[in-house]
């Protein structure tokens, strides 16, 4: 009974886990482009796919493996979050995310809902979960096995874990999407506002890690110093 408490305890813990500021900021600045909550929840779905398999794949390397990870490794695992959402801010500011989407569609004016649109969008929010992941891994994996020293249970740990984050990052999309969407048919300007807005924060909030990670953490320097978190 202890052992499936734990279980349940981890797919309550990877709901909790997609609320993480960093993977907040990252979908934020996906989701401000949404205008239905039906795209907005493909968006956390994808992302938390993506989130997944890496933590699927790293961690259990790690506990199957005991594979373990240099902290000059993990800190720059860590630094391709802030890079990441630097990129993602920069694309939102300048508008770049727009055209994008339009010379993919080969018009200026579309549906959220459009199935030609959703599928061009996949890509993105899977690859901002696949990093987010590969961040994240080693923690998870060193977190499991304090707790259970089974490689076959552990395992089973690491995908309800991966679970509870796709519902949890679904969920939060979907609440980010309903006003969103509210106030973009309300005010023709809300979601160009709102773009350069999360696009401001995200840059400033990578910005931010990677002086974390490259002074504080020490990447950039000769002593690094890494606590998986």
């Amino acid at each position: 009974m202890s052992l499936l408490a734990i279980l349940a305890l981890g797919f309550f813990l990877g709901m909790r886990h997609a609320t993480d500021a960093d993977h907040v900021m990252a979908v934020t600045t996906i989701v401000s482009r949404e205008r239905s909550a039906r795209s907005a929840l493909w968006v956390g779905a994808l992302w938390g796919v993506g989130h997944t398999a890496t933590i699927l794949v790293v961690g259990g390397l790690i506990v199957v493996f005991g594979l373990v990870i240099p902290p000059r490794v993990g800190l720059s695992m860590e630094l391709s979050v802030a890079v990441m959402l630097v990129v993602l801010g920069a694309m939102n500011l300048t508008g770049a995310m727009q055209r994008i989407d339009e010379a993919a569609h080969g018009a200026k004016h579309h549906s959220a809902d459009e199935p030609g649109r959703a599928r061009g969008l996949r890509l993105r929010p899977l690859i901002v979960g696949v990093v987010h992941g590969l961040a994240g891994s080693a923690a998870v994996a060193l977190l499991v096995l304090t707790t259970i020293r089974d490689a076959a249970w552990a395992l089973c740990y690491l995908a309800i874990f991966g679970g509870g984050t796709v519902l949890g990052m679904m969920l939060l999309t979907s609440a980010m999407a309903v006003p969103v969407a509210a106030a973009s048919h309300r005010f023709g300007s809300f979601e160009r506002v709102l773009s350069r807005a999360t696009g401001i924060a995200s840059i400033a909030f990578g910005l931010f890690l990677a002086y974390q990670i490259g002074f504080v953490d020490g990447l950039f320097l000769g002593d690094p110093q890494w606590s998986p978190k």
